[in-house]
């Protein structure tokens, strides 16, 4: 049989005996690796390392070591150098999630994001996925799972699946902080403790964190989480987890004029606008192991989540005049109460049916979201109350039923189908005029099929087809009472790899085609508003490549190639046919040089981004003013950031970053302005653990 104790972890291949070498330099009993409890949650890639091979797909995973070397100041900072993946920065602290994968626009929302299995997007059917962004501080470990296995996650899997994984309670306490350019300011508390067998512990995370922020987009923010559970016996596990995050942010859709960005203006355009979030979270997990071979998982998930978006009115003529945004005393409130609550529950069986070696995950999802959407006019002299100009509610219900089985055709052959049925029904209230009041209903039925094969005992190739697919959000589903009777967008996806370790060598490549159809565009008959009439072709490479030297340097890189990621019909408005979709660079390319010597490690990253578009019209070069700066061409770029860490003792550690080193100034994105890259920046921190 192949030899896979060794398989490829994004940069790394990471053998089981270096685990145990490093949970034991960190003060882990040697006991403790066995009997500690482990808290039960959904996993996108469950089961450690050889997990990872099983996967029919390409897999990143962005692990403890790396967020140390990276130093990121939000989960997009540590995303970056995943490859496929795009990051369309809209200020440094990330409130606002701008994540786009193989060649998907970075501002929209095409790919499912959970953070310990569970959805982190405020709605998935009612809509503003983007609205809400985890804090990295509190995690330990980011997967990125693409490929057939997606199907078992849930709706929005056309890009893939990232899973932010929180840390695990500490048996101590421990305090970190952060200061930085832009008067930053972070400190982070974890303090935990666990019984004397091991088998229940409980900790706290809290971070806060302040900035007056790059262009003086400043934050205030807090962020705690509750973490325990304990053994129920000898087969079964429970455990909790509860978030309570709020930050107050100075942001705003509005970015700099082009002169004044020509300029090197620095100033926040949209000084007195506000957006302001809030959101609480609990999840409930219990496992049972009913036998060595079956295992049930049952996850119950609770959010609730408010956005308060207060945004000044602007003269634009005024404005046009100035050069920069002229306000008025006109404050409009666009604001947003979520909630959701879900099952879902995954039962595993290793079984030896056709004579084969197989595992099988069948499970189910219900989940219920409802938002509140009431438009508010206010005044500066009241800028937070005022009179309700729009109060809707919309509210939808999903239904999903998920299979897949794992057939070990031989020592070297596994190949997993798999298909998932989806339901949802959405409706929307009027509570100011019932004439709009609606509802809509559909289910989509997603198969896939992946295999990998081992071709030697250091080298494995992948590869999967399956559905994927998006659902209409209720606000393009229900217009003015009427159904639009539109389907899912979706998705055909096809991709093939190959992954291994040659030496000290590392590498994965990965071919794709994204055929993606049935997306929403303006009608064009029968009366209704909108019809699924769209479709994209996406077609890329993404490669992966590293090597460790004995004398403590390593090299990691990797390079996405996306030549296509084209309109294949007329829209209007300037998108046509062949244009490339907005936020969609045909280059990606990261590498990062690394030395470690006894306790210290320094790290150099570069990153290039190739050329883009803010708009599907693909207008060349940016032009116009005020609302009309959101289209054009965005030069590529690249920057440099230089990390450090030093460990004075077991107990303090030191950190250092220079983020964007040669001070590089560059487009990040379009949004009724520019929105300027960060500049260079400096933190320092330190790390001391009880």
């Amino acid at each position: 049989m192949p030899q896979k104790s060794r398989i490829f972890r994004r940069r790394v291949f990471v053998p089981a005996q270096t685990t145990m070498a490093v949970m034991l330099a960190m003060g882990y009993p040697a006991h403790a690796l066995s009997s500690e409890i482990v808290l039960p949650r959904i996993n996108v890639v469950a089961g450690g390392e050889d997990a990872i091979v099983k996967q029919p797909g390409s897999v990143s995973i962005v692990g403890p070591a790396d967020l140390e070397r990276i130093q990121p100041l939000s989960t997009e900072d540590a995303l970056r150098t995943v490859p496929g993946i795009h990051i369309k920065g809209e200020e440094e602290s990330a409130i606002v999630a701008n994540i786009g994968m193989r060649g998907l626009s970075a501002a929209d929302y095409k790919s499912l994001i959970l953070e310990d299995g569970v959805p982190v997007a405020p709605g998935l059917f009612v809509g503003n996925q983007r609205y809400y962004n985890p804090r990295i501080q509190r995690m330990e470990e980011i997967e990125v799972l693409k490929g057939a296995a997606a199907l078992r996650y849930g709706p929005n899997t056309i890009g893939g699946v990232i899973n932010y994984k929180t840390k695990e309670p500490i048996d101590g306490v421990s305090i970190a902080g952060r200061i930085g350019s832009h008067n930053y300011r972070e400190a982070t508390l974890e303090a935990g403790g666990k019984s004397p067998s091991g088998e229940a512990k409980a900790g706290l995370f809290y971070t806060r964190a302040k900035s007056d922020g790059f262009q003086g987009k400043g934050f205030d923010m807090e962020d705690l989480m509750l973490k325990g559970g304990m053994a129920l016996g000898n087969d079964q596990w429970v455990s909790f987890k509860f978030t309570h995050h709020e930050n107050d942010a100075n942001i705003s859709y509005r970015g700099l004029f082009l002169d004044a960005y020509k300029a090197g203006a620095s100033y926040n355009p949209a000084p007195d606008d506000w957006f302001l979030t809030k959101r609480k979270s609990l999840d409930l997990n219990h496992q049972w192991e009913i036998n060595p071979d079956t295992t049930l998982n049952t996850l119950v998930y609770w959010s609730d989540m408010s956005r308060d978006y207060w945004r000044f009115a602007v003269d634009n003529a005024a404005s046009t005049a100035a050069g920069r945004w002229v306000y008025t005393n006109t404050v409009n409130g666009n604001n947003r109460a979520f909630e959701r609550v879900g099952l879902d529950s995954r039962l595993t069986i290793n079984h030896k049916s056709f004579g084969f070696n197989n595992k099988a995950e069948i499970g189910v999802r219900i989940m219920d979201e409802e938002m509140v959407d009431q438009g508010v006019t206010a005044t500066r002299a009241n800028p937070r109350s005022g009179t309700i100009s729009t109060d809707r509610v919309d509210s939808a219900t999903g239904y999903a039923l998920f299979g897949e089985n794992r057939f070990d055709v031989t020592d070297k052959l596994s190949i997993t189908p798999g298909l998932r049925i989806e339901h949802y029904e959405q409706k929307r209230h009027d509570r100011q005029n019932s004439a709009n009041d609606g509802k809509s209903s559909n289910t989509e039925y997603l198969p896939g099929i992946g295999a990998t094969y081992w071709l030697s005992p250091g080298t494995q190739l992948y590869g999967s087809v399956y559905k994927a697919f998006s659902p209409p959000l209720n606000s393009q589903s229900i217009v003015t009472g009427l159904d639009q009777q539109l389907d899912a967008e979706k998705s055909l996806n096809i991709e093939a790899g190959i992954r291994g370790q040659s030496g000290k060598l590392r590498y994965e490549l990965t071919v794709f085609q994204m055929d993606f159809d049935n997306q929403i565009t303006p009608a064009i008959s029968g009366g209704l508003t909108n019809a699924n009439a769209g479709s994209t072709l996406h077609r890329g490479l993404e490669t992966a490549f590293g090597y460790s030297w004995d004398n403590g340097f390593s090299l990691d890189t990797n390079l996405t190639w996306i030549p296509t990621a084209d309109y294949r019909e007329d829209r209007g408005g300037g998108v046509n046919k062949g244009n490339r979709l907005p936020y969609s660079p045909e280059w990606l390319a990261n590498v990062t040089l690394a030395y470690v010597s006894g306790p210290m490690q320094v790290a150099l990253a570069g990153r290039y981004v190739d050329e883009q578009y803010g708009h599907g019209d693909n207008t060349d070069p940016i032009t116009g003013s005020g609302n009309n700066i959101w289209k054009g061409k965005l030069p590529s770029y690249h920057t440099f950031d230089l990390t450090g860490t030093y460990a004075l003792s077991k107990q303090l550690k030191l950190t250092a970053a220079i983020k964007n080193l040669t001070d590089e100034r560059y487009i990040a994105g379009l949004r009724q302005g520019i929105y300027a890259g960060a500049e260079r920046s400096l933190e320092i921190g330190a790390k001391y653990v009880f």
